[in-house]
């Protein structure tokens, strides 16, 4: 696993020391990249650099953006980190150690690590612009984690799984297989299999499934012409009869 496409990615983060000991977590397992979901002069820097100690040249070179799905638009999956459960809290929710398995394949591909709020965490909103969910367990009487303790454990399982062999090859980025899944969609929407107010969830449900296959190009461009070719044997059909 190449630790150099480990995004983390802070969606509006509050106190700007939690931000500093988010930079010195990363540090700690190699990891150097940072995005943050809101404005740079939001941040006292004084406060960030009093935590981050060395790790600053993170804080320094972090991005910002204006949504979640802007931060990770490049990556080929984004994993919301989240202790709670829900119908909208992408069901599912994988361990650490099992997100990181599932990336680790990925030698080339950027893959994002999406923390909420210290207050409130992701929202749903927040989280369904991730591709899957990712809970850290923790004693239930008092469950919430602090934001730079979350990061940490997350980069420390990064971290171990950068040290074994990766086969290694480029999956397609969330920005390409948007349009792998409006395909999809969209001969799906021929043929009659859905109405129109159930594409969202049709599209979500194919972003969450195919992120996780880190596909590669030429799979994204297979699928898109399956699903092109039944579309149109289907309405061919239809004309016959």
């Amino acid at each position: 696993m190449n630790l150099d496409n480990v995004y983390i990615v802070l969606s509006h983060p509050e106190e700007s020391r939690n931000v500093g000991a988010v930079c010195r977590a990363m540090a700690n397992s190699g990891i150097k990249h940072l995005r943050i979901v809101g404005k740079k002069e939001d941040f006292d820097e004084e406060r960030v650099r009093i935590l981050a100690i060395h790790a600053a040249y993170i804080w320094e070179n972090a991005e910002f953006f204006d949504s979640v799905t802007q931060a990770v638009s490049d990556c080929f999956c984004a994993a919301g980190t989240t202790r709670r459960k829900g119908k909208k809290r992408k069901g599912k929710l994988l361990l650490p150690e099992e997100f990181i398995d599932e990336i680790s394949s990925a030698e080339n591909g950027k893959a994002a690590i999406v923390f909420g709020n210290e207050r409130t965490g992701l929202t749903d909103e927040e989280l369904e612009e991730c591709t899957l969910g990712v809970t850290i367990p923790s004693c239930a009487d008092f469950a919430s984690l602090n934001l730079s303790h979350a990061v940490q454990i997350m980069c420390y399982h990064a971290f171990r799984a950068s040290e074994k062999p990766s086969a290694g090859y480029t999956p397609v980025s969330l920005e390409r297989l948007d349009k792998t899944v409006s395909e999809i969609a969209d001969n799906l929407q021929k043929i009659g299999f859905f109405s129109v107010t159930g594409r969202h969830d049709m599209e979500q449900f194919w972003r969450m499934i195919l992120s996780r296959a880190a596909i590669s190009e030429g799979e994204a461009k297979y699928i898109e012409k399956v699903f092109d070719k039944a579309a149109g044997l289907s309405c061919k059909g239809r004309k016959e009869n």
